[in-house]
């Protein structure tokens, strides 16, 4: 898995996918990259220690990844955000009936707020290197930045993993929907031109 992330592959369930193009709400082309996060390296900027301060009465745990009722439930309320590309099924992204060892092993950082749960990602684990795979939350807890606050769960998990890298997912070369990836630090895009990891520069909002 370490082998095919570094080369800007990703995969829902047993497809495995990479690509250059993506459409926007108006039919657009607009030109994708892989990103990808150094873990040693990362440092949390002031905004994201605020999200995880907002977050200090929730209870985390990543535990095997589990797509159950309580996960789909989860899943049809978290896609009521979305107007175009709305997904139909969670398994459309984890796929199979063993989502914790197919096709590799894979955790769940789960968020609770009191019993209920608000937030799941899922994170596939390598040998040195980990990559999100999908990521939602309860609409009505939106004032809490919930799928950032996963995403920096899954930095320190993986951190106290001993992991070297942490793979995003893809981020459109201009504004897009997923440009809160680029606020990590320090971040690479994936070049398809060349086949090689670029540094992002801090200061810049387009890759």
């Amino acid at each position: 898995m370490d082998g095919l992330w570094a080369r800007g592959w990703r995969h829902f369930g047993p497809q495995f996918f990479r690509y250059s193009l993506t459409l926007d709400g108006t039919g657009t082309p607009s030109q994708i990259h892989p990103l990808r996060l150094h873990l040693r390296q990362h440092a949390e900027s002031k905004s994201q220690r605020r999200i995880l301060r907002r977050n200090a009465d929730t209870a985390v745990r990543v535990i095997p990844a589990v797509v159950g009722p309580e996960q789909e439930s989860l899943f049809f309320r978290h896609r009521t955000r979305f107007r175009s590309n709305v997904p139909e099924s969670l398994r459309d992204f984890m796929g199979s009936d063993h989502p914790a060892t197919h096709p590799c092993r894979c955790v769940s950082v789960e968020v609770r707020i009191g019993d209920r749960l608000a937030a799941v990602s899922y994170l596939d684990v390598g040998t040195r290197a980990v990559s999100s795979v999908y990521a939602m939350f309860d609409p009505d807890e939106s004032h809490r930045s919930l799928g950032i606050f996963t995403l920096l769960k899954e930095i320190q998990w993986a951190r106290e993993e001993g992991m070297d890298w942490l793979y995003p997912g893809y981020a459109t070369a201009g504004p897009g929907i997923y440009d809160y990836k680029k606020s990590l630090r320090p971040l690479q895009r994936f070049d398809w031109h060349s086949e090689r990891w670029l540094d992002l520069a801090p200061e810049t909002g387009s890759i």
